[in-house]
């Protein structure tokens, strides 16, 4: 069993919301307003989204999917591993139903459960199988090309688990306050995908000036103009990733995005230094717990102090 445990005492804080950067007006295709912040993640999907259980072929298999599964699924794809319980609201007439629902999806081999320990809450992290995502790629409606949701199996980075299984409630937070301005959530972009994105912009660049006979010459600039492209932070030479980005529509149709940042004790020094100066929202994790912070950074946004100290302390 991984475990990371937080010695320190848990803080409540109230979460603080940061400004979305706003870019230009692009066609984007109508989303339902939804109050529940997993429906965006099946916007693209043609499978079953009421209560009842329908059928659904893949991997030469029949599955029988309630219109919840495919949300779970859907969900755990998109955050790669997200704690079971963050999955389904307890429901006071059937409050072990959940629980017997994800096991059902694990019998299916559609996704895998894990104990583990979060700060001092024991919980059980969830991650997609092969099979599940193979469920939600056969699901795809036809067009859902560009934009469209990515979904991820299993765990990449155990060591990293403590921090990505926070991910999804800083999610959750943001696209609350989204939903309350009367903006649309679109997708969700994890920093994995940036982050390979970032790459191979570096190596088609790197590709170029070598069969250009260039040198190093420009490289910065270069650098410098991909992140104001794609409304990153930029800082000698360095790109600032989020854990997560939040793409959205505004109530003028806009495209915007606004980028999660999940701070736990483990931040220190330069690391610390330039996530507090990225203008990411960020949310600070002690134990199972999640409290939002004000951030600054080129958006004009203003640093909480008490960040500041505690981390670079």
């Amino acid at each position: 069993m991984w475990r990371d445990i937080d010695p320190r005492p848990m803080e409540r804080e109230r979460p603080e919301p940061g400004r979305g950067r706003v870019g230009g007006s692009t066609e984007i295709e109508p989303v339902a307003a939804s109050e529940d912040p997993r429906d965006v993640f099946t916007r693209d999907l043609d499978l079953p989204r009421g209560p009842s259980r329908e059928r659904v072929r893949a991997n030469n298999r029949e599955y029988r999917l309630s219109g919840d599964d495919v949300r779970v699924l859907a969900t755990v794809g998109a955050f790669r591993v997200v704690p079971a319980t963050d999955l389904r609201e307890p429901n006071p007439r059937t409050p072990t139903r959940p629980a017997r629902d994800l096991e059902r999806l694990r019998e299916l081999g559609l996704v895998r459960t894990t104990p583990y320990v979060t700060g001092r809450t024991r919980t059980t992290l969830v991650t997609l199988t092969g099979e599940g995502r193979e469920v939600l790629e056969r699901g795809r409606r036809l067009g859902a090309g560009e934009g469209r949701q990515e979904f991820y199996v299993g765990v990449r980075k155990p060591r990293e688990l403590a921090h990505d299984s926070r991910v999804y409630g800083a999610y959750v937070r943001a696209a609350d306050r989204i939903a309350e301005r009367g903006d649309r959530v679109r997708r969700v972009v994890l920093e994995e995908e940036l982050k390979r994105e970032y790459q191979r912009f570096l190596q088609a660049d790197s590709r170029a000036r070598r069969e250009n006979g260039g040198g190093s010459d420009g490289r910065e600039e270069a650098i410098a103009r991909w992140a104001q492209e794609h409304e990153l932070p930029h800082e000698d030479g360095h790109v600032q990733l989020p854990d997560a980005r939040i793409e959205y529509e505004d109530r003028d149709g806009r495209r915007a995005v606004e980028d999660i940042e999940v701070v736990t004790p483990h931040y220190r020094g330069a690391h610390a230094a330039a996530k507090a100066r990225s203008g990411f929202t960020r949310y600070r994790a002690f134990g199972a717990r999640l409290g939002g912070l004000r951030t600054i950074g080129r958006s004009g946004r203003s640093i909480d102090p008490r960040l500041a100290e505690e981390l670079l302390s």
